[in-house]
């Protein structure tokens, strides 16, 4: 297969609690990686920049978005910390041979629920709940391959092979 291929789209995808537990019919929204940042302004710059503070993130919101008011759903707001695995297949196609390839994608999270919509009620209609967690943790692999792991609670910033914060943790005595 060649280095050109180009990915397309998520053929399917589960969510399991605890690695095992088969969470339902969901649809997610993974967690967005937003720095946080300062802005710097000053002597020898010309205007201002928005800087990221190393290995630091903002907030990292889980959503998941269910069919019909499930006893899974239902699990995720009890107010402690859930492990959740999203396991994919990422369709890719090699213009190169014409063919098509599975990658597969495994997201792991730690987090704990934020909010809990149970839905609407309509007949003959999904009712549309939805449940909101904060990760504290994500980690994330591409074909196996370890691309990101964050672990805000053990001061852990591992993106693409390089470790963000381990100067930070040597000047800090971690």
């Amino acid at each position: 297969m060649s280095n050109n291929r180009i990915p397309e789209k998520v053929t399917n995808f589960k969510v399991y609690r605890d690695g095992t537990d088969l969470m339902g019919v969901v649809d997610a929204t993974l967690p967005a990686l937003e720095s946080i940042s300062e802005t710097i302004s000053g002597a020898g710059i010309a205007g201002e920049i928005e800087v990221p503070t190393l290995g630091h993130f903002g907030p990292m919101a889980l959503s998941l978005n269910w069919r019909t008011t499930t006893s899974s759903a239902i699990t995720l707001a009890r107010q402690e910390a859930h492990h959740l695995e999203l396991r994919g297949a990422i369709q890719v196609f090699d213009p190169a041979t014409g063919k098509y390839a599975i990658q597969a994608l495994k997201v792991v999270v730690r987090a704990r629920p934020k909010k809990m919509d149970p839905g609407k009620l309509a007949m003959g209609k999904a009712s549309d709940s939805a449940s909101e967690l904060e990760c504290s943790y994500i980690k994330l692999w591409l074909d196996g391959e370890e691309k990101f792991e964050i672990d805000k609670l053990n001061f852990i910033c591992v993106i693409d092979g390089v470790d963000q914060l381990a100067e930070v943790r040597a000047a800090l005595g971690i």
